[in-house]
C-alpha cells in the first residue's frame, strides 16, 4: 500500500504529519482505543462528537478485517486544533466493495459506481454485516461531518452531510474511507445510530470509567 501517496492526497499542506498505525485481527481494538485515546486526551474536543466517532470509527475498521479478504489494514489520524477538525482515514488493498457486495446474491451485478453510491445506505452488505458501520458514518456526517469521501476501484463517493456526488477516480485496489469532522461541534451520540445501541456508554465505559475518575477526589 503506497502510504506516501496517501498522505499527500489527504493530508498534505500542513506541518503536523498524521499518526499512523496498520492493524490486524491481534491488534485492531489496540489501534482503535489508541486513537481514541489520542483523540480525548485534547481537551478542546467536544465529548458528545468523540462519542459518536468512537462507534464509527470501529465499525469501519472492522469492515476490513471483515469485507477485504485481507489481513490487515491502515488508519492514518490528524488533529488540527486551530481548524477545529479531525481527519481519519482507513484503507484496504482488499477486493474494494463492488467484489465484496456482489458475493450476496441481491447485488450480483451491480456496478462499480452504484456499489459505492448504496454502501452508505442502511443494511446494505455483503452479507458477512449489518450494513450498519458506513451508515452510521453517514450520520455522524450529517450531524458533526465536513466530508466523507469512499474511494474503490475507480469510483469515488462525496458526501457532503447534504448531498452524494459520485465521480471516476484513480484506480485504488480495495477501499478508502476518508472524513473529516467538526471537532467543536456537540450532538447528542446516540442519534449517530439512531438509538440502536448506547454507544455514548459504551465510550464512557472504556474511555472515562468511573474508578479513575473516583481517584480523583
Amino acid at each position: 500500500m503506497n502510504i506516501d501517496k496517501l498522505i499527500r492526497k489527504y493530508f498534505n499542506g500542513e506541518s503536523l504529519s498524521p499518526t499512523i498505525e496498520v492493524f490486524d485481527n491481534d491488534t485492531i481494538y489496540n489501534t482503535y482505543t489508541d486513537i481514541v485515546r489520542l483523540l480525548n486526551g485534547y481537551p478542546d474536543i467536544e465529548l458528545t462528537m468523540l462519542q459518536g466517532l468512537s462507534y464509527c470509527f470501529y465499525e469501519v475498521l472492522d469492515n476490513v478485517l471483515t469485507h477485504s479478504e485481507k489481513i490487515c489494514g491502515t488508519v492514518l489520524m490528524r488533529y488540527l486544533p486551530e481548524d477545529n477538525k479531525v481527519q481519519i482515514l482507513v484503507a484496504d488493498d482488499g477486493i474494494g466493495i463492488k467484489a465484496s457486495l456482489c458475493t450476496n446474491p441481491q447485488y450480483a451485478g451491480i456496478s462499480e459506481e452504484e456499489a459505492v453510491r448504496t454502501c452508505i445506505m442502511d443494511g446494505v452488505t455483503d452479507g458477512k454485516g449489518m450494513g450498519f458501520g458506513l451508515y452510521s458514518t453517514s450520520r455522524l456526517i450529517q450531524n458533526v461531518g465536513i466530508t466523507l469521501e469512499i474511494h474503490s476501484g475507480n469510483s469515488m463517493l462525496i458526501y457532503d452531510g447534504l448531498n452524494i456526488h459520485i465521480t471516476e477516480a484513480s484506480y485504488w485496489q480495495g477501499t478508502i474511507v476518508y472524513f473529516e469532522l467538526h471537532s467543536n461541534k456537540e450532538i447528542n451520540p446516540n442519534d449517530i445510530v439512531d438509538n440502536r445501541t448506547d454507544c455514548e456508554g459504551q465510550f464512557n465505559d472504556e474511555f472515562a470509567k468511573t474508578d479513575e475518575l473516583d481517584n480523583l477526589w
